[in-house]
């Protein structure tokens, strides 16, 4: 059995997209640079169609990792925000010097860092999941041992 994949709207509309694009758009354009390649002559030595038989095997491997990903998606749709859970956005206080930031929990394929949004499988994550406002933890995560405080749920 497959592990559910968890995605906001927005994830699953990412993930159709990318797919849509491979198929509609990269795949024909490899397809393209193989006939290209075959009509130079002698595989043996062609530079170009080794290349695009390893750009169809990559765009062929994501094809299918997507199609695997959509199967198992369970999107994310009503949120309870009186305890933190994926989908939420949370605030936190790091207690050892008060500064203050917000993150939205999201599934392991969504998670950006960049832009704050955590994987339901963070350390800090796992840590605040089922808490309520006002609840203080202590996250365990590979740099050491740190609390939060959780300050708002959205």
């Amino acid at each position: 059995m497959s592990k559910e994949l968890y995605l906001t709207q927005e994830g699953l509309d990412e993930l159709r997209k990318e797919l849509d694009e491979l198929i509609q758009v990269r795949r024909p354009e490899v397809i393209n640079a193989l006939k290209d390649a075959r009509a130079q002559g002698d595989l043996s030595e062609n530079a170009e169609y080794d290349a695009a038989r390893t750009e169809q095997a990559i765009v062929e491997s994501r094809i299918k990792e997507l199609e695997a990903m959509l199967e198992r998606a369970v999107i994310i749709t009503k949120v309870d925000t009186d305890v933190v859970s994926i989908g939420t956005k949370v605030t936190l206080e790091y207690v050892d010097d008060e500064e203050e930031e917000e993150y939205s929990i999201v599934g392991s394929s969504e998670a950006d860092p960049f832009t704050n949004k955590i994987s339901n499988e963070s350390p800090i994550a796992k840590a605040i999941m089922g808490l309520k406002v006002g609840s203080v933890v202590s996250v365990e995560s590979p740099n050491g041992k740190y609390d939060v405080k959780i300050l708002a749920i959205n």
